[in-house]
């Protein structure tokens, strides 16, 4: 298969809002059985515990839905975004990480509904964002890929497993499409070879982007890919191959979500 296309018969942006609600119900389902103490436990993320990564989720949506509508809000919050914009996403993290557990969730589940209303009633062609514009539906596909990410991080802190699903192809698609944007962001220029990129779905399928025949390669499991994508992982800590100096140097840099590159992770087997 190639991409991530839509299940027969259901219009693409329902496809994807389906599968980011259920995302987030299963992320939902694991936060609801966390104890106080562990939601002020510290997830991977240095300095964010499991209710700062909550909160910027939830604040995160909000924006997304500021970016929907276009008006002063957004336009407020992408002038501070170019001013600082590790300021602005740390305060916008924290914000509201002090309430309690439940007043938190509540807060959360609001929010996810708003944007789910939203995108199903916007009609602009693209939307500003604080990377390169994007349509309705990479819209909603990028929301899906920052819940799975930040929930690994939630999962992490708290020894939950993955449970890794095929709402995976969304997060491994867009982190096929940000190659470019991953070579960019560290200072380098993209390679102008197309990428051959094959992984193995959770469910077994085969899920592959790029021409059969390029000679830069990357392959191995989505699960591995997306966590590598979403610098959730360490290279040295997933099974993903790649062949080609071109596609090697991908998998060390890769990064699906927009903003400076981090420090990424340490190998699990660091001490």
């Amino acid at each position: 298969m190639t991409g991530p296309g839509p299940r027969a018969s259901v219009p693409v942006l329902e496809h994807v809002l389906s599968d980011l609600h259920e995302e987030g119900e299963a992320l939902q389902v694991v936060l609801s059985r966390l104890t106080p103490a562990q939601w002020i436990r510290d997830t991977p993320s240095p300095g964010w515990s499991v209710s700062v990564q909550v909160a910027h989720l939830t604040w995160t949506d909000q924006v997304a839905a500021w970016a929907l509508r276009g008006g002063q809000e957004w336009d407020e919050i992408a002038s501070a975004a170019k001013a600082d914009p590790s300021g602005l996403f740390d305060a916008g993290a924290r914000e509201g990480s002090d309430l309690a557990p439940v007043a938190l969730l509540e807060r959360w589940e609001a929010s996810r509904r708003t944007l789910a209303r939203d995108l199903r009633s916007c009609s602009s062609a693209r939307i500003r964002w604080f990377g390169p514009p994007m349509s309705v539906v990479s819209m909603a596909t990028a929301r899906l890929m920052e819940t799975w990410a930040h929930g690994v991080d939630i999962r992490d802190a708290v020894s939950a497993p993955l449970s890794p699903t095929d709402r995976l192809r969304h997060v491994a698609h867009v982190g096929v499409r940000t190659r470019d944007f991953s070579f960019g962001v560290h200072g380098l220029q993209p390679p102008t070879d197309p990428f051959r990129v094959e992984l193995d779905s959770p469910s077994g399928e085969r899920w592959s982007w790029g021409p059969s025949d390029a000679r830069q390669r990357v392959t191995g499991s989505a699960e591995g890919f997306c966590l590598l994508a979403t610098r959730r992982r360490h290279r040295d800590d997933v099974d993903v191959r790649a062949d080609g100096v071109d596609a090697d140097r991908w998998l060390s840099i890769a990064q699906a979500y927009a903003g400076p590159p981090g420090p990424g992770r340490r190998p699990r087997s660091a001490p």
